[in-house]
C-alpha cells in the first residue's frame, strides 16, 4: 500500500476547457476562461471583485502595493504562516511585528494583535489556518480603532465562512491559492479578491504590469500605457481553463473531503479523549472546508515517531511551518520574541493524508497504525 500525503483530483473536464482555450486562439492571460473563472467566483460566493493570479504570493504582493507600504511600515503577521504571509510586504520594505497563535488553535491569537500596534502600523495580514476563520469581528475592530488595512490570507480558505460570510471578502483584501495541494486547483494559482472599491482601479492596472490595459479592451479608453507598479499577475487562460472544471465540482470535492475529515475524527477519537495528542478546533463562529486534518501531538518526538511508523507503510505524513521569527531570515533582523504557542505548532502538529481518492480502508489502515504506535509507546 501506498498512500500519499496528496493527489489532487481531477474532475474530468480539465482537459476540455484547456483545448476550448487554446482552439479559441487566445491563451495569454484576461482570456475568455480568466473571465468566466471570475465571474463563477464572483456569482457563488458574491465577492464583489476578484483577479485570478499566478499563485496566493502574487496576490499577496499586489495586496501590498495596493496598500501603499512603504519602508519603514509596520505589518502585522502571524508567525506560524507560510513565508508569503510576510515576504510579501517585507519586499516592500515594511517591518514585520509578529503575533502568537491561539492556545487551542495555530490561527493569529486576535487579543494579542492589539498590544502589537504602533504609531507605524499599517496592515494586519490575518492567516484562515485549515481554512477554519479567525475571528473577524475583533480584528476589524482592532483595524477600524487604529485605522489600520486588513489583508486576509485565505489561501487554505476557499467555500469556509465566518458567521455566514465567505473566507476572503471581510478585510479590505482576500488572497487564495489554488496550489495542487488545496480543494479546488490548477497546479499553481492564486486569486485576489477587492473588497474596498477605492482599489478596484488600481488593482486592475497592478495586474496588468503597472498599465491600464483592462480598461483600453473595455473601450473605455482608446489608449493603453504605462501608468502606475505592477507585475505580470495574471495567470495563462489554460489554468483558469483548469480551475474552473475545478470550480465547477466544488460540491462534490467539498463533501468527499468532509466525509474523509469526519472519518478521521471519529476513528482518532478514543485517543484524543486519553489526552495523546490535541484535535483540529473549530469555533462557532467558523466553518471547516476541510482542508486539512491535523494533530498536535504532545512532543516533537511523539510527532516524529508517527511520521516515522507510517513511513513503514508507505504512508506519508506531514509537519507543516517553521514559525518564521524563527527562520534563520527573520531572525537577522528582528529582536528574539517569544511566541510559546507558535513554536509549539511549529513541533508538535502533525498533518495527515487528505485528499479525493483516499478511501475507507485507507483511512482505517492510517488510524490503525497510530493507535498501534501510542498504545505501544
Amino acid at each position: 500500500m501506498n498512500i500519499p500525503f496528496n493527489k489532487p483530483y481531477l474532475s474530468g473536464k480539465e482537459a476540455d476547457y484547456i483545448l476550448e482555450a487554446v482552439r479559441s486562439g487566445q491563451i495569454s492571460g484576461n482570456g475568455l476562461f480568466t473571465k468566466k473563472c471570475q465571474h463563477w467566483f464572483s456569482t457563488t460566493y458574491g465577492f464583489k471583485k476578484c483577479l485570478l493570479t499566478t499563485s496566493c504570493t502574487d496576490a499577496l504582493e499586489m495586496a501590498a502595493l495596493l496598500i501603499a507600504i512603504k519602508p519603514g511600515d509596520e505589518v502585522i503577521v502571524p508567525s506560524y504562516t507560510f513565508v508569503s504571509s510576510a515576504l510579501a510586504f517585507v519586499r516592500e520594505g515594511a517591518v514585520i511585528k509578529f503575533a502568537d497563535s491561539r492556545a487551542d488553535h495555530p490561527g493569529i491569537d486576535e487579543e494579542k494583535i492589539a498590544s502589537l500596534v504602533t504609531e507605524k502600523t499599517k496592515a494586519i495580514v490575518v492567516v484562515h489556518y485549515a481554512g477554519v476563520a479567525c475571528d473577524m469581528d475583533k480584528i476589524m475592530e482592532i483595524a477600524r480603532k487604529y485605522k489600520l488595512f486588513v489583508v486576509e490570507d485565505a489561501a487554505q480558505a476557499i467555500d469556509s465562512y465566518y458567521k455566514g460570510r465567505p473566507l476572503g471578502s471581510i478585510g479590505h483584501l482576500g488572497c487564495f491559492s489554488f496550489h495542487e495541494t488545496k480543494n479546488i486547483q490548477c497546479g499553481e494559482g492564486g486569486m485576489l479578491l477587492i473588497n474596498d472599491e477605492q482599489f478596484y482601479q488600481r488593482a486592475e492596472i497592478i495586474w496588468e504590469k503597472g498599465t491600464n490595459r483592462t480598461q483600453f479592451f473595455r473601450g473605455e479608453i482608446n489608449k493603453y500605457g504605462w501608468v502606475d507598479m505592477g507585475s505580470s499577475f495574471l495567470p495563462s487562460d489554460m489554468l483558469a481553463a483548469f480551475l474552473l472544471a475545478q470550480a465547477e465540482s466544488i460540491r462534490q470535492i467539498q463533501d468527499r473531503r468532509k466525509t474523509i475529515w469526519q472519518l478521521y475524527h471519529r476513528q482518532l477519537q478514543p485517543l484524543a479523549d486519553k489526552g495523546l495528542f490535541g484535535f483540529p478546533v473549530v469555533p462557532s463562529y467558523a466553518t471547516n472546508n476541510a482542508h486539512m486534518f491535523y494533530l498536535v501531538c504532545e512532543s516533537m518526538d511523539q510527532r516524529t515517531g508517527i511520521i516515522q511508523q507510517l513511513k513503514r507503510h508507505n504512508i506519508l505524513a506531514v509537519f507543516h511551518y517553521l514559525s518564521l521569527h524563527r527562520s534563520a531570515f527573520m531572525q537577522q533582523r528582528i529582536a528574539p520574541v517569544e511566541l510559546p504557542n507558535a513554536d509549539r505548532y511549529s513541533d508538535n502538529l502533525l498533518r495527515l493524508p487528505l485528499y479525493y481518492e483516499l478511501s475507507e480502508a485507507h483511512i482505517a489502515t492510517i488510524c490503525g497504525i497510530i493507535t498501534k504506535y501510542l498504545h505501544q509507546a
